[in-house]
């Protein structure tokens, strides 16, 4: 499901660091060894069709990779 992050993402927490993930392994063999965090946060959503939500967001991160395999996690409700 494609989606454009049209605001900037708020409320933002580390949900896990490094060996706390379990897909570390995957993460470094794909993007490179790194301190990895899974990262949660919300903003607002647009989908393809002109849909606007404000959605929870979980992904990976780490310094000098930057923000990697963005998902929803939750639709909380239209964005407007």
């Amino acid at each position: 499901m494609h989606f454009d992050i049209i605001s900037d993402i708020r409320d933002i927490e580390t949900i896990a660091v490094n060996t706390n993930i379990r897909e570390v392994e995957r993460l470094r063999k794909v993007y490179g060894n790194a301190r990895w965090r899974k990262k949660k946060g919300i903003a607002t959503i647009a989908f393809v069709n002109g849909a606007v939500y404000q959605a929870e967001l979980h992904w990976y991160e780490a310094a000098g990779v930057g923000r990697k395999e963005m998902k929803i996690k939750y639709l909380l409700d239209t964005g407007g």
